[in-house]
């Protein structure tokens, strides 16, 4: 117990239904590739992983410490892009990947550092709209250099052979399941998620945490109290882009490819806005859930809304109203309601009632 304690830096979740929850989404994200089948499932598993480091980050900027920022998919993009351009420039290998990792993390290191230098010191408002000029910058950059981009279009690489489909790791199969370098590579996915989440349960739960949530709470008694606000808002800015920036390289070497609508468009912040209020805003366990059930929902809201209104045929109004077409109307709704129901995200409400 005082292990899972310090695991868990003495952040418990403090609800019964969600420590269930929790338990769920992880013992199900473990045991993915051996408890469905098919590509879509595999896919679904490790986008939620890589989502719950993206959202997380994202939440240690705006839930933890306050600050309203656009630039994260630019980070995202970052981490995706370096593993993207070192893979496709040579012969794949690990150290290939490292070498595109380490230059994506510098820049992203650099870019943080000069954004939050210079932007961090005027208002909330202000921020957002330069960290929005920023990312939408970069976004068109990447589109416009399509000699080493690849544009558009994005580009398609090569792995080590030890993650591709066709590599074999055991001659049998593993509880019904072929061992192969698909499932390698999201186990790879899932163990760099959960340590980074570890290591962001840490951080949120150190004294630089606590002085992140005294800025959000009232900047000017935090710096009152000696604190330099604007070296601890710059240093979480760097963190979590640093962070998202491994999500992103995570991203590329999950799917094997890297472009602009999947890495650097303003849908994927969208969604990240969406997961954070969901989940609820100021705690790591609502990116955990919230990203599961968006996910989930994005994935498979459609299909069961086609399996509904083939049911409905016989009523053809409501069988409209459920065609698949409108799935993106029928999230919408999902989430307005969820925000009515769980005004503080579905972990403060969760929260609200104490284990007894």
């Amino acid at each position: 117990m005082n292990l899972f304690r310090q695991l868990l830096s003495d952040d418990l979740p403090r609800s019964r239904m969600l420590s269930a929850l929790l338990l769920l989404t992880f013992f199900g994200l473990a045991a993915a590739p051996f408890i469905t089948s098919g590509a879509r499932p595999l896919n679904t598993a490790a986008t939620i992983c890589i989502y719950i480091i993206l959202v997380a980050s994202y939440d240690l900027l705006l839930g933890y410490t306050g600050i309203v920022s656009f630039a994260h998919t630019m980070f995202f993009g970052i981490g995706a892009y370096g593993v993207g351009l070192a893979l496709s420039s040579g012969t794949p290998g690990w150290g290939i990947i490292v070498i595109g990792v380490l230059l994506a993390l510098i820049l992203t290191v650099a870019l943080a550092l000069m954004i939050g230098l210079f932007a961090l010191r005027v208002r909330a408002i202000f921020y957002s709209m330069i960290t929005l000029a920023v990312a939408s910058s970069f976004a068109v950059l990447a589109s416009q250099l399509s000699d080493l981009t690849g544009g558009e279009d994005g580009i398609t690489f090569r792995v080590p052979e030890i993650l591709t489909p066709g590599f074999q790791l055991f001659e049998n199969d593993l509880w019904g399941r072929t061992i192969d370098g698909k499932i390698i590579t999201y186990y790879i996915v899932f163990s760099v998620c959960v340590l980074l989440f570890l290591f962001l349960l840490r951080v949120v739960n150190s004294p630089f945490g606590r002085v992140l949530q005294a800025i959000r709470e009232n900047e000017f008694r935090a710096e009152a109290l000696g604190y330099r606000t604007v070296v601890y808002r710059v240093l979480a800015n760097c963190l979590a882009a640093l962070l998202a920036a491994l999500a992103g390289a995570l991203m590329a070497l999950w799917l094997r490819y890297v472009g602009p609508k999947t890495m650097l468009s303003f849908e994927v912040m969208t969604d990240i806005l969406l997961i954070v209020v969901i989940g609820g805003m100021g705690t790591l366990y609502g990116a955990v859930i919230g990203a599961a059930l968006f996910i989930i929902a994005q994935n498979y809201l459609k299909n069961l809304m086609a399996q509904g209104a083939e049911s409905l045929v016989d009523f053809p109004i409501l069988a409209q109203i459920f065609h698949p077409d409108r799935w993106m109307l029928w999230l919408g709704v999902l989430f307005i309601l969820s925000v009515y129901f769980f005004p503080t995200g579905i972990v403060g409400k969760l929260r609200s009632h104490k284990l007894k």
